[in-house]
């Protein structure tokens, strides 16, 4: 198979500096791109502090041989998310592609999170997103298209207890995900997401309700974090990133040595006119079942 390089391509990934992006910023560099590591440093529920993390992961890439740069702005701020496009632009003359990858973490049960943690969430994960694509946008328009990768989570799914924010805001970056991959394709820009399963300082933070909720002993706990190293991640998201993939609008769940589409199904149902309340009640089984349910898409290809 064909070795997918980056030679001469620019990427910029946002939350860079630790964890999952620093995994996607170390393997795209050793692929041949040049790199954008944009990261402000922020603790895992947004607070800000004076860490430069981006800075150690471009040294790393530079020792290794690679092209980075580092940027510090936040992805939350309209202007920011403009800047760590320019530092790209600046540094390296266009842009290839974009991995949305910042974010924050702030569980709460949903009785006593406050309207300003939540809207934390939103302006980081979401608005993040947002920002950073839309500053991007006209410059993959300029050059005949490119790569958007957005980092969703099973979250959006539900099932964790206390992830009433997160979760939700990472929904709203999948329905960002496929409505921008429409829009795209006519200007061959692809817009996918990744679902990371990996050990970082979120899910961390989470570890002992989610061994309580599971009925997990703390060995067993640290055994399944320890076959969650993030920088497994970094292979989906350099895949979607790269100019031959094909997809456009979809979610791959990864990590632990593994991918796999994720992916919304609708059922076949029921269908008539009129329909009733009594009818719903009665077919409830016949609407539930997904056997033969068939995957709703978005716009599958820009090639």
């Amino acid at each position: 198979m064909t070795d997918l390089r980056f030679d001469g391509q620019v990427v910029v990934i946002t939350g860079g500096g630790r964890g999952i992006g620093r995994g996607h910023a170390t393997l795209l560099a050793a692929k041949g791109a040049r790199v954008v590591v944009a990261d402000n440093g922020a603790e895992i529920d947004g607070r800000a502090c004076a860490s430069r993390p981006a800075d150690a992961v471009v040294e790393e890439i530079v020792q290794a041989g690679g092209r980075a740069v580092a940027c510090s702005a936040s992805v939350a701020d309209e202007a920011g998310a403009q800047s760590i496009i320019d530092a790209a632009v600046d540094a390296f003359g266009h842009i290839d592609a974009v991995i949305n990858n910042a974010g924050v973490h702030d569980p709460g049960l949903f009785e006593e999170l406050s309207t300003d943690r939540i809207r934390r969430m939103l302006d980081v994960h979401y608005f993040g997103t947002l920002f950073v694509s839309r500053a991007a946008w006209p410059h993959l328009i300029r050059a005949g298209g490119g790569r958007i990768v957005n980092t969703v989570s099973e979250a959006m799914l539900g099932g964790i207890p206390e992830l009433t924010s997160y979760g939700a805001a990472k929904g709203a970056v999948w329905g960002l995900t496929r409505n921008l991959a429409t829009e795209g394709a006519p200007h061959g820009i692809a817009v996918n997401a990744i679902a990371p399963r990996a050990y970082t300082r979120m899910s961390a933070s989470q570890g002992p309700q989610l061994a309580q909720l599971y009925g997990m002993s703390e060995e067993t706990m640290d055994e399944i974090n320890a076959s969650m190293p993030p920088e497994l991640c970094a292979p989906a998201a350099a895949f979607l990133a790269h100019r031959s993939c094909p997809l456009n609008g979809e979610v791959l769940l990864t990590g632990m040595g593994g991918v796999s589409r994720l992916a919304v199904v609708r059922s076949q149902g029921v269908w008539k006119q009129p329909l009733t309340v009594e009818d719903i009640a009665e077919n409830l089984d016949q609407i539930m079942n997904v056997d033969d349910a068939y995957v709703t898409e978005a716009t599958r290809s820009v090639l």
